[in-house]
This record gives C-alpha cells, sequence and structure tokens, in this order.
C-alpha cells in the first residue's frame, strides 16, 4: 500500500512529464478599481475638477485569504490529491493585481485628461456621447458649432485611439494579453458608472439614454 508521502512523489513525478496549464482568473473587482482610478484621472472629480495627472494611484489589488501554516504541511481534511496538488502547483487565486503605473498607461492617461478638457463641454450638451464598447461618438453634430466641428471630430478619433491603447496596454502591462477584451468590458461599463447626470451614453442595445 502506498503511503502518502510516496503517493506524494509520485504524483510529483506525474506532473513533471506532464503538460499542464494553468488559467489564471480574470479579477474583476480589481479591474473595477483600476478603472475608476484612471477615469477619476482622466475625468477628474466628477467629471468637473481634473486631478493631478502627475499623481500614480496605488495598483488596485485583490487578495485572497493565505492558507494556514498546517495546510503547508498536511491535509487537513485527509485529501492528499487535492492538498498535493496544491503543494505541486500553487493556487492563481492567491492574490490579483491590476497595475496601471507603467510609463505608457501614464502618458495615455495624461493625454486624455488634457484632451477632456476640450472635449467636456460636448459630453456636458449632449454631442458626445459614450458608447457601449467603451469609446466615444459624436451623438448630435448639430449641437457642434460648425467652425469647431473638424476639430471636435478630430478629438474624439484620437480619444478613442487612445482608450483602445489603454485598454491592450493594461492588458500587456500586467503580463495578460488575453485580458484585453475584459478590461475593455470593465471600462465600458465604469465610463457610464461613473459619469455626470445629463450625458448621454448606449445601453448595451445601442439605444441612447441619458444619465439621471
Amino acid at each position: 500500500m502506498l503511503r502518502p508521502i510516496h503517493f506524494v512523489l509520485a504524483l510529483f513525478g506525474l506532473f513533471l512529464t506532464a503538460c499542464v496549464t494553468i488559467n489564471v482568473y480574470f479579477p474583476a473587482a480589481a479591474a473595477e478599481k483600476a478603472a475608476d482610478q484612471i477615469i477619476d484621472q482622466v475625468w477628474g472629480d466628477k467629471a468637473g475638477n481634473p486631478t493631478d495627472p502627475a499623481t500614480t494611484p496605488a495598483p488596485a489589488t485583490e487578495t485572497k485569504p493565505a492558507p494556514d501554516k498546517q495546510s503547508a504541511i498536511q491535509p487537513a481534511n485527509g485529501n492528499w490529491f487535492a492538498w498535493a496538488f496544491e503543494l505541486i502547483i500553487p493556487s492563481a487565486h492567491a492574490e490579483a493585481n491590476i497595475d496601471i503605473s507603467s510609463p505608457t498607461i501614464q502618458v495615455l492617461q495624461n493625454t486624455m485628461a488634457t484632451r477632456f478638457k476640450d472635449l467636456k463641454v460636448y459630453y456636458d450638451n449632449g454631442a458626445i456621447g459614450l458608447t457601449y464598447d467603451a469609446l466615444i461618438t459624436l451623438r448630435d453634430p448639430s449641437l457642434v458649432p460648425l467652425k469647431a466641428r473638424n476639430n471636435v471630430n478630430r478629438w474624439v478619433v484620437e480619444e478613442n485611439n487612445d482608450r483602445l491603447a489603454l485598454y491592450k496596454e493594461l492588458a500587456l502591462a500586467n503580463g495578460h494579453p488575453e485580458w484585453e477584451t475584459e478590461i475593455r468590458a470593465t471600462f465600458a461599463s465604469r465610463w457610464i458608472e461613473r459619469s455626470p447626470k445629463g450625458w448621454w451614453y448606449q445601453d448595451t442595445k445601442g439605444q441612447w439614454q441619458q444619465r439621471k
């Protein structure tokens, strides 16, 4: 009969010869916190008073309780298989972090904050709206003076390019390029949630709504 220690050693050998893929889960709560920090830096307090863009927020972190010392020595419930698996392949759920301090992220954030000073009046009057896919669009061109329309169109294009670059860089800077889609989806909801009353946004069906 295999003793527990022999079982663990045999299992260890098995894992050394097998190809094991670990999927690190997407830290949704940490991503929301990171998005809120960036949005506050871009839009300022309630989209009215831009904060100092030079201020770098601390990384948004999601932590899980650490395993007790006993579990590191032997399984508490006698489940040697589960204990050995966790010993050999530590859980990817121990700690999740979204780092927003990379130089590229800071440059994008600062550029967007500067551009917001020009765009704010068009958010306020409803000319520009927030789209369901985390971008912006010129919702009602008639609300933009003709002489300013070229500039506003250019700012919208530049803003969307920076937003797309931001979502991609957040995923890359955190070592998970596969998170880009989920990061963008997180921002899509957070841009809308943190927008002031009166601003326009698209719901998930693409219909325009006004913030109440």
